[in-house]
């Protein structure tokens, strides 16, 4: 077999430390911000020449937390809650032969800074550090397909939650969070495999930690302090 070998052109800064949050899905939380910072490399203007007349993007990238040396024919979609197998190439799963991601995200605008041009994203699903491999501009009349079929996923907003994030606790987290924070929790980050009534769970998302519990479809945030 071939080998390819392929290097990171970018990577992203974003609010999420840990995988334990992101959402699913690229576009599920229009409120997170997240920057695209190029490697010194790549750091060459005439790459982006026109980039800014797209108003999304897509991100080719890896899922450098879970790779592994061997993988699975079939995966446990949380979607699913844990327990249904589906192949793998009928999922978005990150336990992949080649770890590679797809994420499309919208494009805010392009900005010069001490690492070179940078770009600023809506509604990106990485870890901070996620290497990007490549970046193409989204083309609404080839990749819009409003009739196509969604699969098991058509009915992802069914498991949206209710949040109840107090006042004292929402005015912890500076004003440009609180919108993102809401809608991450909205998505329910727990792992599909743990739904204990009762239990205090922690994200950390742009330096706080913040707890909460989860009864039926209610979440409500119980404490909101500076992640250590």
């Amino acid at each position: 077999m071939d080998t390819i070998t392929i290097e990171p052109i970018a990577k992203m800064v974003s609010d999420f430390p840990t995988k334990f949050g992101i959402p699913r899905q690229s576009g599920l939380v229009e409120e997170l911000r997240s920057t695209i910072v190029f490697e010194p490399a790549y750091r060459n203007d005439d790459a982006l020449r026109g980039l800014e007349g797209f108003s999304h993007l897509w991100l080719i990238w890896q899922f450098s937390e879970a790779v592994r040396q061997d993988w699975s024919p079939t995966v446990r979609p949380p979607r699913l809650g844990g327990n249904a197998r589906l192949g793998v190439f009928a999922t978005r799963s990150p336990f992949r032969p080649n770890h590679l991601g797809l994420s499309c995200v919208r494009l805010l605008g392009l900005e010069k800074t001490g690492q070179g041009t940078v770009l600023h994203v809506a509604g990106a699903d990485l870890m901070d550090g996620t290497p990007i491999l490549d970046i193409k501009p989204y083309v609404p009349y080839a990749d819009c397909h409003p009739q196509a079929l969604g699969g098991f996923t058509d009915r992802a907003d069914d498991y949206l939650l209710r949040v109840d994030l107090p006042e004292e606790l929402l005015l912890r987290l500076p004003p440009e969070k609180r919108a993102a924070v809401k809608g991450v929790l909205s998505h329910d980050p727990r792992p599909s495999y743990q739904r204990t009534p009762g239990r205090i769970y922690g994200l950390c998302f742009a330096g706080y930690d913040i707890r909460f519990t989860v009864e039926e479809d209610l979440l409500t945030v119980v404490d909101v302090i500076p992640a250590p």
